[in-house]
């Protein structure tokens, strides 16, 4: 399945590259401003879409193929919280081998995708095709190791890790119910807005070179301990429709800022250049291809 953008994408990208172009002084020095469009291309969400308590009594009976099939269905047609709609800004500053100074900014999702409202929501695990096709037809990527590290450091609400007891329960719809309840009560303790990045009570599924060296694997890396090790160092050993109740799926713009002018975030991955910025696995093929062997 070749990668060509969807006309929500083109028009995300146009939206975030006339706003910058417009006033590229005040985008060069607000970060936020820059993170403004990014979430352009989800669509509007149906006034009668379910609440996470009415998707999970809907899923209750699926197994884990047609419950993967719901909830791809229900992020494409924008049932999600609107705070994960306020992408946020992650910066980097540093230098490049040459010597150049860079200011890089990545535009992300505060939390895990999830499916509901406001105050109704579930964050939702699923298998590599789901989180793939939607972050393609959203124009978001997921991240890399790097990133994730990142984003935690930088993250205002830290959670704990909270494991469960292990078994084959952990892919089961009621465990998914049950951690996201332990993962509220723990955020609500925080008294932080939704729409603050919020990092470490989940793994996330990363891009990872190995996805292309090991077909049919899923990548997961993370949660996060408050000294910044994560529990879990990247992993490739769970197939690709593989999904528990530990797994995030966190979305990244694909249109990435460099000194505050617009950059697709494949193409960094793929600079041999800037990609070490952001992957400490040097470059990244278009991720976009591994579709091909999954669906």
């Amino acid at each position: 399945m070749a990668y060509f953008p969807t006309p929500r994408c083109t028009a995300m990208a146009f939206a975030i590259a006339a706003l910058v172009l417009a006033n590229p002084a005040k985008a060069h020095n607000d970060s936020s401003a820059l993170c403004d469009a990014g979430a352009a291309a989800i669509p509007e969400k149906n006034p009668n879409a379910p609440g996470a308590s009415a998707f999970l009594g809907a899923v209750a009976e699926m197994d884990e193929p047609q419950r993967d099939r719901a909830i791809r269905s229900e992020l494409l047609a924008g049932n999600l919280p609107n705070f994960l709609r306020k992408l946020q800004p992650i910066s980097l500053n540093t230098r490049l081998p040459g010597g150049n100074a860079v200011r890089m900014t990545l535009c992300v999702m505060a939390d895990y995708l999830s499916i509901g409202s406001d105050t109704d929501f579930i964050l939702v695990p699923m298998g590599l095709a789901t989180a793939l096709s939607v972050a393609l037809q959203l124009g978001f990527s997921l991240p890399t190791r790097r990133i994730v590290d990142l984003i935690y450091r930088q993250a205002p609400v830290r959670l704990k890790p909270q494991p469960l007891p292990p078994g084959d329960q952990m892919r089961s719809t009621d465990y998914y119910r049950k951690h996201n309840a332990m993962v509220l009560q723990q955020r609500d303790l925080m008294d932080a807005p939704r729409d603050q990045i919020t990092a470490g009570h989940k793994k996330d599924l990363v891009l990872s070179r190995r996805l292309w060296t090991i077909p049919g694997r899923v990548a997961i890396y993370g949660w996060h301990r408050h000294n910044n090790a994560p529990i879990q160092p990247l992993s490739t050993v769970h197939g690709a429709r593989y999904a528990d109740y530990s797994h995030g799926v966190r979305l990244i713009s694909n249109v990435v800022f460099i000194n505050g002018l617009p950059r697709s975030l494949s193409d960094v991955l793929a600079d041999p250049v800037l990609s070490p910025l952001l992957s400490d696995e040097g470059t990244i093929r278009r991720w976009a291809e591994l579709l091909d062997g999954l669906t």
